[in-house]
């Protein structure tokens, strides 16, 4: 029996998913990207100045809305696909495995690329350094990651994608602070 509170969140989700995307992102993005500088610096009360955050939590709910629609696109598009057979059926892992493949290998490298440089927008720079670590992350944790993802009901999908956010913050915050020591 599912709580009160997944009750009152599948709801909202279902009620507002665009809004509710927008937030989840904006609150757990902006969270990862702290987590992540954390660990590349150490724990200071906050690594960002309060415009960077305020405009790193915009720039999260911006991509949240890119993020919605691609779901939903490119599930019906795998939907599709598959009922044309043009890609086999397997079941719920294997629609669910073609989606996260298709949406990462087409739309995820778009998304890398308007991530990073709406990042350099924010901090005035022109950073495009081992942007290539940020493509090759589609493969390792992104079509991983967005297969568990989209084997779950629609309405828990764009919070878990927020989730995945800050578990792939920790783990780059991690990376960067071994390799940069």
């Amino acid at each position: 029996m599912q709580s009160t509170f997944m009750n009152e969140y599948v709801e909202l989700v279902k009620e507002y998913p665009i809004y509710s995307a927008i937030v989840q992102f904006a609150v757990l993005g902006t969270l990862g990207d702290i987590f992540s500088k954390w660990m590349q610096k150490g724990k200071v009360f906050m690594p960002y100045k309060v415009v960077i955050l305020v405009l790193k939590m915009l720039e999260w709910a911006f991509l949240a809305i890119c993020i919605k629609y691609a779901f939903v696109g490119f599930q019906g598009f795998v939907d599709s696909l598959i009922s044309h057979q043009l890609l086999p059926g397997l079941g719920v892992f294997g629609r669910a495995f073609w989606v996260s493949v298709t949406m990462n290998l087409q739309f995820g490298l778009l998304l890398v690329i308007l991530h990073r440089f709406l990042d350099n927008v924010i901090v005035k720079q022109n950073n495009w350094e081992n942007i290539d670590k940020g493509m090759w992350s589609l493969i390792w944790f992104w079509i991983p990651a967005h297969t568990i993802t989209f084997m779950l009901d629609k309405p828990y999908q764009i919070g878990l994608a927020a989730v995945w956010s800050v578990v792939l913050g920790l783990i780059l915050g991690y990376y960067n602070k071994t390799t940069t020591q």
